[in-house]
């Protein structure tokens, strides 16, 4: 486990907060000079703490929906595994192909722009492997909220006002031309990439990136600019939550009780699946455990159950559908 002090821990959090502020601009809120948060970084960097810096694209406003399927297989082979598993990996609309340790041995996620076009696609894997899926459970994707890492910084941040980066579901949509889809794309890997750098490659001025941006932020297209960390790395864990309720009217109380914890950094809401979806940054499972315990105890009798899984391999992951 990696050995990284409070400074480490406020620049990550600031990095996570908006990655595209300067050296400076953090060396001022985290009392370092900017020639010493350059260096903090980069060792960060290069001990694989910092994975990489990314944009949060809501695909929703472009048009698209998110579909999710988890699958458990039967009579499959390591082969066949890897056969299935690489099918949709190279299968363009999915943005997510991952293993979910104890629970499900597929997670996989898709963007569509409808029914029938996931239809298309659930039928022809179904056609090739349907007969090696076990059990499939459906959901539909509708909203989610996305929560700065104020686990970095749990002992000195106020838990009350917990900062939203991303909030993004069905909504409005919003025309973006080729130019934009190319620019994303290229935020969502890399998005401390200088002005400079991103007219360089895209053969425009840097005024012109800068506008395209401005407006794919102020219409809710790009959500945020995150940093992407090694939990394990910090010896911590990402665990999903889903809790079933005996007392559905408690669900708006629980989400803002909740909210309050510096582990929480993610909330979904989908049909399918389960009455609450959080995710957790934690150590262990009996620190979440304790999580889950502290909200039924906070709730008694509102939550009828509950099941957890985490320590994820991930096959796939993008953040923007294929368009052009």
């Amino acid at each position: 486990m990696a050995d990284i002090d409070l400074k480490d821990r406020k620049i990550l959090y600031e990095l996570d907060l908006n990655c595209r502020q300067s050296n400076t601009q953090i060396g001022k809120k985290v009392g370092l000079r900017k020639d010493v948060v350059s260096y903090r970084i980069k060792k960060l960097e290069d001990e694989g703490i910092i994975k990489n810096y990314y944009a949060v694209i809501d695909a929703y406003r472009i048009g698209y929906s998110l579909y999710r399927y988890y699958i458990n297989f039967q009579y499959v082979t390591s082969e066949l595994r890897k056969e299935i598993i690489d099918y949709l990996v190279n299968y363009k609309n999915i943005c997510t192909v991952a293993h979910a340790a104890g629970k499900y041995d597929l997670i996989v996620v898709v963007w569509v722009k409808n029914l029938n076009e996931f239809h298309q696609f659930w039928t022809q894997a179904l056609d090739k492997y349907g007969d090696y899926f076990e059990t499939r459970v459906f959901s539909v994707y509708i909203y989610g909220v996305g929560f700065v890492q104020s686990y970095l910084l749990s002992n000195s941040i106020n838990q009350e006002e917990r900062i939203e980066l991303e909030t993004f579901g069905v909504s409005g949509t919003t025309e973006i031309d080729e130019i934009d889809y190319f620019l994303l794309n290229e935020l969502s890997l890399k998005a401390r990439s200088s002005l400079i750098e991103l007219a360089k490659k895209f053969n425009c001025s840097s005024q012109t990136i800068s506008y395209r941006m401005n407006r794919l932020e102020k219409v809710g297209v790009i959500q945020a600019y995150r940093v992407a960390i090694d939990l394990s790395k910090l010896g911590l864990k990402r665990y999903k939550v889903d809790i079933y309720l005996k007392e559905y009217k408690q669900r708006k109380n629980i989400i803002k009780y909740t909210k309050k914890s510096p582990s929480l950094i993610y909330i979904s809401t989908s049909t399918g699946i389960s009455d609450l979806e959080f995710e957790f940054v934690v150590e262990s499972p009996d620190k979440l455990i304790d999580i889950i315990e502290d909200i039924s105890t906070a709730f008694p009798n509102s939550i009828r159950s509950y099941g957890f899984y985490g320590d994820l391999k991930i096959y796939k992951e993008t953040f923007l559908p294929k368009l052009f």
